[in-house]
Parts: structure tokens; C-alpha cells; sequence
């Protein structure tokens, strides 16, 4: 594999890990810390973690941030202000398994997504990729006995989860889309769309405040807004965007069906869950469908 796409793959996978645990942190703490509430402070602490690094490069290139006008909005609306603060909505209601489980569906709405706004349909490789890569992530859901697949049950937190997939998928798509109008630094990037984007989350913050309040300063709240902020938003926003912008958007989202095996390989970790046969038979299966979507053939990869 090229080393670029190597890179691109590798930083997928993290932010991939780096959103299980946030959606590990959002169910954990929907009675402390109201769902607009962690939106705005996440993003609130990003930017003013990254704006001493991004502060003179954003007034540099104040000529292209006018360029990509509204488009920037766009994106900054899809991706920092909707995305999360809907997954935090939905995380009132839902567990942090079905957050994953539901975020599975960005795949299929992405590949589609990409053949009807950028004329770009995946290969008969991608595809079969995806399938291997669902069937692994079925032996998850399913734990292991295919008759459980029955008795799983949604709810309205996950409708709302749902809405943030398609949000998500636009967000991916756009922004494969404009990137000649976007084509900014990575970290300048990432900076301006904050700085569109909390501002738009403010007023519903501010509602959601006046009718249910704040949360206590308690070192555990500080540390889920802290690691939301720093592992959630920075990181894996770097990572994601550059990946998209390497291998495109529609293989760059088969990483999601890892969702949920990270969401299990946290808990084992964190709560002391144990690992069953099938988080890692179903594990190898993605993994496997992962690498046939997005790696290309070995000889057509050795002659390049």
C-alpha cells in the first residue's frame, strides 16, 4: 500500500477510537452534563486549545476563507454544530452501543452519497469490501448466535442518531466535494470551521440552559469535556479530514463498522467487560473488509 493511504488508513482507525470512547463518554454522562451543554464546552475548549497555532495562519489566508464562503458555513453547520450535539441528544435516551451501532449505517448512506453528489461510485471491490466488512459487523450485534439479530430494539434516541449519520455523510461528502474551495492547512482548516461553528451551537446552548441548567464543575465532568475536546474534536477531526481527503469519501467511512468493536474493546479496558469469540472473529471480518475496500490490488500497488 502506499505509504499516503497507509497514513490515511491508519489515522481513520484512530479517529475511529477516538469517537467509540466519545460515545462511551456521552452515555456516561447524560445526567451530569446536558447534551448541548458538552457540545459547546467540547468545542469551546478545541478552539481555544488550537487557536494559538492557527491564529496567524487563519489571518494569512483570510483571502481563501472568503473563497470558500459559504461552503465553509456549510460545512462548519454539518460537521462541529449538528453532528455532535445531535449524537449527545440521542445519547439522553439510547445506549452508548446503539450510538455505535446506528453510526454503522454511514457506509451505505456514504457510497450511495458519493455516486449521486460527486459521480463517484465505489469499484465492485468497495462494495464487496462492505458486505464482508457487514457481515462482521452482524456477528457483533448479533453476539455470536444470529437469532439475537430479533430481538434488538430502537427508540427514539436512536432516530435521533440516525438524523446525525445523515448529517455526518454530508459532512464527509462536502467536504471530498469542495476541497478545491476548501484547500486549507489541516489545522487551519479545522480552526475556521470551529470558529463558524460554535457560534451556531450558542443559542440553542443558551436555551437548553435556561430550561435545564448547567452541570458541576466536578473533576469528572472537566475530564469528558477534556477528552471530548482534546481526543474527540481535534484529533480526530485531523485525522478523519485527511483521511477523506486521501482515500475519498466513501472508503473512508467503512472504518465506522469498527465502531463497535472499539465501543466493546473500551469497555474491556475501562469497565471490565470481557472479550467473547465473536468481538474477535466479527472484529477480523471488518478488518478484512476494510482492507479489500481500500487497498488496492497487490500487483497494480507493486507496479505503482
Amino acid at each position: 500500500m502506499p505509504s499516503r493511504s497507509a497514513l490515511a488508513l491508519v489515522g481513520l482507525l484512530l479517529a475511529c477510537l477516538c469517537w467509540a470512547g466519545n460515545a462511551l463518554v456521552a452515555r456516561a454522562f447524560h445526567d451530569n452534563i446536558p447534551p448541548l451543554s458538552l457540545a459547546f464546552w467540547r468545542w469551546s475548549l478545541a478552539l481555544l486549545l488550537l487557536l494559538p497555532f492557527v491564529s496567524v495562519p487563519l489571518w494569512r489566508q483570510r483571502a481563501q476563507l472568503r473563497q470558500g464562503g459559504w461552503r465553509l458555513l456549510a460545512v462548519a453547520a454539518l460537521g462541529v454544530a449538528s453532528y455532535n450535539s445531535l449524537l449527545y441528544t440521542a445519547a439522553q435516551s439510547t445506549a452508548a452501543i446503539n450510538l455505535a451501532l446506528v453510526n454503522t449505517c454511514l457506509p451505505l448512506a456514504t457510497f450511495l452519497g458519493a455516486g449521486l453528489l460527486l459521480g463517484d461510485w465505489p469499484t465492485r471491490r468497495a462494495w464487496l469490501g462492505m458486505a464482508v466488512a457487514a457481515l462482521g459487523l452482524l456477528l457483533v450485534i448479533a453476539r455470536g448466535h444470529w437469532s439475537n439479530l430479533v430481538s434488538l430494539s430502537f427508540n427514539v434516541g436512536d432516530l435521533v442518531m440516525l438524523l446525525a449519520v445523515v448529517v455526518w455523510a454530508l459532512y464527509t461528502l462536502l467536504l471530498r466535494r469542495w476541497a478545491r474551495h476548501l484547500a486549507l492547512p489541516p489545522l487551519v482548516l479545522l480552526g475556521a470551521l470551529m470558529l463558524l461553528g460554535v457560534p451556531m451551537i450558542l443559542p440553542f446552548y443558551l436555551i437548553e440552559y435556561a430550561m435545564r441548567g448547567g452541570f458541576a464543575l466536578t473533576p469528572s465532568n472537566l475530564g469528558a469535556i477534556a477528552y471530548t475536546a482534546v481526543f474527540a474534536s481535534l484529533v480526530a477531526y485531523l485525522a478523519w479530514n485527511h483521511g477523506v481527503l486521501v482515500l475519498g469519501a466513501a472508503k473512508a467511512t467503512l472504518v465506522n463498522y469498527l465502531m463497535p468493536v472499539f465501543t466493546a474493546l473500551l469497555g474491556w479496558l475501562l469497565l471490565g467487560e470481557g472479550l467473547q469469540p465473536y468481538h474477535w472473529f466479527g472484529a477480523a471480518l471488518i478488518f478484512a473488509g476494510l482492507l479489500l475496500a481500500t487497498v488496492p490490488r497487490w500487483r497494480s500497488a507493486r507496479a505503482g
